[in-house]
């Protein structure tokens, strides 16, 4: 009986708003989403509908030109906040950082360096395609290869893809947990003992953790990390020298509030983060001005559906908006 009265409620709603209706099969379809019974589709359609006027208010004002960046329906639409922390955000997800020490190299900056005033990694062909992590907690793996990624090409010249897959299926000894949580600084770590790491192609991702396939692969020429180098914790100016010289880094942020999730575009402002509540590796891929704003180019782990085609402008020198530059690093190949 209380299906049949949810079921009913559930099209009364839909009845009197055949446009939601069609919004909401089209968000189920587009974002490949199923649910065990109509009780949890129908709490899920409350969280969407309290999500939509959320965004729908926002871009109002984004329109208006109050605010600097707009916000989109993505796969989080029908997720709190808390959810996809607890699902996706793997850095510092285990507790592990209360007790991390930092062993990297420090940071020496580059004496007699004018830096440019804009940097994009990607225009120089350094950065691989968005990736896409799934419901793994696995973007410190995805921040890790990125950054290795970046350095290969610089020393190459060759653009290669690789593999998260095996970070998150062998680096368990080094203190990370697989899609349960990591650090970028623990997987340099392995990477370095291990002589390199595969690629993507050999070691495919699979969005689970898996059995260490040790000896079904070889490490792209090239990966062994010789050491990473941590730069001086909540200094945009260290992160700015060591975007500009060096390449892309590997960052920590505080993800899991509703700006983020949802951002589609603009320059993040970050009004929502708690910056020292570190949860999800990214890399910062470059840096820029808009409108007499400065900020950081992110490439996210959560598809090209997420922000702007899979990246994100945060805004900087604003008092380190999300903590973007309290765990940065980079390997040394």
């Amino acid at each position: 009986m209380r299906i049949l009265l949810l079921v009913a409620s559930v099209f009364i709603v839909s009845s009197a708003a055949p446009a939601f209706d069609e919004l909401w099969s089209m968000f189920k379809e587009q974002q490949g989403k199923t649910y065990a019974n109509p009780f949890e589709e129908f709490h899920r359609i409350q969280i969407f509908t309290k999500n939509l006027k959320m965004i729908e208010e926002h871009n109002a004002k984004y329109a208006a030109g109050l605010v600097s960046y707009k916000m989109s329906l993505n796969r989080f639409a029908d997720m709190l906040p808390e959810e996809v922390r607890a699902q996706l955000n793997g850095f510092n997800k285990t507790g592990q950082l209360i007790n991390h020490k930092r062993t990297g190299l420090r940071f020496v900056p580059p004496a007699n360096v004018k830096l440019p005033e804009s940097v994009d990694w990607r225009e120089e062909g350094a950065v691989t395609p968005i990736k896409d992590q799934g419901t793994c907690g696995g973007c410190w793996a995805f921040s890790t290869t990125g950054a290795i990624e970046a350095q290969l090409f610089r020393q190459t010249k060759k653009l290669v893809s690789l593999s998260e897959q095996q970070l998150i299926d062998c680096s368990s000894e080094y203190g990370n947990q697989g899609c349960n949580g990591g650090l970028m600084d623990n997987a340099f770590k392995y990477i370095k003992d291990n002589g390199g790491v595969a690629s993507e192609e050999s070691y495919p991702y699979q969005g689970e953790v898996g059995h260490c396939r040790s000896t079904n692969f070889n490490s792209v020429h090239g990966t062994s990390v010789k050491s990473h180098v941590d730069l001086p914790e909540g200094s945009e100016r260290a992160l700015q020298e060591a975007v500009a010289t060096v390449g892309p880094v590997s960052v920590a942020v505080s993800a899991s509030n509703s700006g983020f999730l949802h951002y589609g575009g603009g320059i993040f402002n970050g009004e929502s983060c708690a910056s020292e509540e570190l949860d999800h590796g990214v890399l910062v891929v470059g840096y820029g001005t808009e409108g007499g704003q400065d900020y950081w180019i992110i490439k996210n782990s959560w598809s090209t559906r997420w922000g702007d085609k899979g990246y994100m402008k945060l805004a900087r020198n604003k008092g380190n908006i999300c903590g973007i530059a309290y765990m940065a690093s980079y390997p040394l190949l």
